[in-house]
C-alpha cells in the first residue's frame, strides 16, 4: 500500500513510532494489573499515575479531574449522560442543549435521554458555516437546564466552535457545559481553564496514540453519576481495569502533539489551502462547506452539486486515494448528512460532498495527484444516465479493478477460494440496484479480498465470469425498468 494516499486523518491517524515504543513494555514486560499491591502492580499503577500527570499538564487542570476511558464516544457517553442523571437527582433539571452538528456519540446519547429517561432536548440553530453563537444558547437556556453541549471543532465540516464564550454564559447562568475535542485535540490548544469547560472528551487516535483508549476532563465540583459501575478504579467514576499501555500511548502522543504542534499546523495549513483553492478553482458547481478561515487546520471539505458521494468515494479508492464524506457513506446511507442539513444546503448539494483530511505524512505529491484525479472523477460522475448510472458504476468497478494495474494486488486477494468470489459477486447481483446497497456489496468484497491470502491470484476463468456477470447485471437493470 506504499503508493495509496490517504486523505482522511480526520477518520484515524497512525501510531507515531514514539508512541509504540513507550507502550510496549507494558505488554510483556510491566504487564501487571495496575489494582494489584505487589511490585507488577504498583509499576503499572505508578506508569498510569505519571500519564494522568502528563495529560493534566497539557489540559491544565489537576491529576484527580482525568478520567481514562475506552475511546472519545465513552468520554462522551459518561459525561453526558453522567451529568444529566446526576443534575436531575440533586435538582430536579430536565432539559439539554446541543448544536445540530456534533458527532452521534453526543446526539444518540442525548437522544436517549430524552426518549427514554424524561428529558427534553433542544438543538440550536447555526449559522451557513456551522457556527453556534452565543445568543442562541442564550435565548434556548431554561431554570431546568442541566447542561448544554457544544463540540470544539467538528469533525465533517472543520467549523470551530466560539466555546469560550459559551462556556461563561453557561458559568454565568450556572448549566454545566460540555465539549466534544476529539477532533480538535491534534491541533488546537485544550487548556481547560481557558476554555472555561466543565467537561471535555478526548480520543487518542485522532493524534497519533492506540485506538482503544480515551479521556474525560471533569472540572472538580462538576456532579458525574458514573455509568459503568463496578470497582473504584478511575477515582470511582469507570469501573473496569485500567488498559496500561493504551493509557500511557494516549499520554505520549498528546506530549508529542503539543510540543510539535505548531511545525505541523504550518504544513497542515499550506495542504489545506492546496486543496481549497485548487479544487474550487478546477471543478464546476463546487462549494466548500464549514467557516473559511475559523476552521482545523487540516481539513478541507467540499459538496458538489449533483454527484452521488457513494460513488465519489469509491472511485477516488480504485484511484489509490482515501478519503471521506459528509454522508454516511461507509454504511451505504443515501441520506445527506444532518450536519450539511443543517448548514441549509438541499440534497443536491448535500449527497455530493468529500471531507480531505492531511496530517503528518502528507507530501505535495500527494495533493497534486489529489487535484489531478478528482476534477475527472466528478464530471465522469455528472455524465452517468440517472437511471443506470449506479448499476453501471458497479460493474465498471469489477472491470476496472481487473484491468488497472495498481488494483492487481486487491484482486490477488479476492478470496480464499473461487467460491467466495462467486459468492460475493453473487450477492451483488441479487441486490436491488439502489446505490447504498450496491456500496455495501462492493465493501463486502474488499472485506473478503483483506482477508485471503496474499498469494491468490484470479484466474482468466474468473476473469471472464465476472465480465460475464458484469453484463448480467445491465441487461437486468435494463429489464426492471
Amino acid at each position: 500500500m506504499t503508493d495509496y494516499i490517504y486523505l482522511d486523518y480526520a477518520a484515524t491517524t497512525p501510531v507515531d513510532p514514539r508512541v509504540l515504543d513507550a507502550m510496549l513494555p507494558y505488554f510483556s514486560e510491566d504487564f501487571g494489573n495496575p489494582s494489584s499491591v505487589h511490585q507488577l502492580g504498583r509499576r503499572a499503577e505508578k506508569a498510569i499515575e505519571q500519564a494522568r500527570r502528563d495529560v493534566a499538564e497539557v489540559l491544565n487542570c489537576s491529576p484527580r479531574e482525568i478520567i481514562f476511558t475506552s475511546c472519545g464516544s465513552e468520554s462522551d457517553n459518561l459525561a453526558l449522560r453522567g451529568a444529566a442523571l446526576a443534575e436531575r437527582e440533586r435538582r430536579g433539571a430536565r432539559h439539554l442543549i446541543v448544536s445540530p452538528i456534533e458527532h452521534s456519540a453526543v446526539t444518540a446519547t442525548l437522544r436517549q435521554l430524552r426518549n427514554h429517561f424524561g428529558f427534553a432536548l433542544t438543538e440550536v440553530d447555526v449559522d451557513a458555516a456551522g457556527r453556534v453563537t452565543p445568543d442562541g444558547i442564550a435565548r434556548s437556556l431554561r431554570p431546568d437546564t442541566a447542561l448544554v453541549s457544544v463540540m470544539y471543532a467538528n469533525n465533517e465540516i472543520g467549523t470551530l466552535e466560539p466555546l469560550a464564550e459559551i462556556a461563561a454564559l453557561c458559568r454565568e447562568r450556572g448549566v454545566l457545559f460540555h465539549t466534544d475535542a476529539v477532533q480538535a485535540a491534534s491541533q488546537l490548544e485544550i487548556d481547560v481553564q481557558k476554555l472555561g469547560v466543565d467537561y471535555l472528551a478526548l480520543g487518542a487516535h485522532k493524534f497519533y496514540g492506540p485506538k482503544g483508549v480515551g479521556a474525560l476532563y471533569a472540572r472538580a465540583g462538576s456532579p458525574l453519576l458514573p455509568t459503568q459501575t463496578g470497582g473504584s478504579h478511575e477515582h470511582g467514576l469507570r469501573a473496569g481495569t485500567q488498559n496500561t499501555p493504551y493509557i500511557i500511548g494516549l499520554a505520549e502522543a498528546l506530549k508529542i502533539t503539543v510540543n510539535e504542534r505548531e511545525t505541523h499546523n504550518a504544513n497542515f495549513i499550506h495542504h489545506r489551502e492546496r486543496l481549497i483553492e485548487g479544487i474550487l478553482h478546477s471543478i464546476p458547481d463546487s462549494a466548500l462547506t464549514g467557516h473559511r478561515t475559523e476552521r482545523l487546520p487540516n481539513h478541507a471539505s467540499f459538496v458538489f452539486r449533483h454527484v452521488n458521494g457513494n460513488d465519489l468515494l469509491m472511485h477516488l479508492d480504485l484511484a489509490g486515494i482515501a478519503a471521506s464524506s459528509g454522508s454516511a457513506c461507509k454504511t451505504g446511507d443515501p441520506k445527506p448528512s444532518e450536519v450539511l442539513l443543517a448548514l441549509g444546503l438541499t440534497a443536491d448539494w448535500a449527497l455530493g460532498s468529500l471531507r480531505l483530511t492531511v496530517g503528518r505524512q502528507t507530501t505535495d505529491a500527494h495533493v497534486d495527484r489529489l487535484l489531478e484525479v478528482l476534477p475527472g472523477t466528478v464530471e465522469k460522475l455528472r455524465k452517468f444516465d440517472e437511471s443506470e448510472g449506479e448499476t453501471i458504476w458497479t460493474t465498471e468497478m469489477y472491470r476496472a479493478s481487473l484491468k488497472t494495474p495498481s488494483q492487481a494486488d486487491l484482486w490477488k486477494r479476492v478470496g480464499e477460494t473461487k467460491r467466495q468470489v462467486r459468492e460475493a459477486i453473487g450477492t451483488a447481483l441479487s441486490l436491488e440496484f439502489r446505490s447504498e446497497q450496491a456500496y455495501q456489496a462492493y465493501t463486502g468484497l474488499c472485506g473478503e479480498a483483506q482477508m485471503a491470502r496474499e498469494d491468490e491470484v484470479l484466474t482468466q476463468e474468473l476473469v471472464e465470469m465476472l465480465n460475464a456477470q458484469a453484463d448480467k447485471v445491465i441487461q437486468l437493470r435494463r429489464q426492471s425498468k
